[in-house]
């Protein structure tokens, strides 16, 4: 199995970065899938979610700048995230979530500053 995260980058405050992360090894279409993130000397954090019926859940310091989206025939999740705040900076990991066992990918570094 793998999920392979792709781009992370360096962006100014109030800019935007789409992240993509593709997965191989599953069945894609099936899995609820999630984005974290981590921020340097803190804990990973659950950022969003998308269940195989495209159900959504954001946590609250990114309602309504991220979103969460999936294209099962490419076995793609992306996160878009608008209005880019130097909080929001971290290293962001997709997940599939389940039914089954659930893989981490590797991490993308997104970092906001002026």
């Amino acid at each position: 199995v793998q999920l392979q995260a792709s781009g992370g980058g360096l962006v100014q405050p109030g800019g935007a970065l789409r992240l993509s992360c593709t997965a191989s090894g599953i069945i894609f279409s099936i899995q609820s899938m999630g984005w974290y993130r981590q921020a340097p000397g803190k804990q990973r954090e659950l950022v969003a979610t998308i269940t195989s019926t495209e159900s959504t859940t954001y946590a609250d310091s990114v309602k309504g700048r991220f979103t969460i989206s999936r294209i099962n025939a490419k076995n793609t999740v992306f996160l878009q995230m608008n209005s880019l705040k130097p909080e929001d900076t971290a290293v962001y990991y997709c997940r599939s979530i389940g039914p089954g066992y659930p893989y981490w990918g590797q991490g993308t570094l997104v970092t906001v500053s002026s």
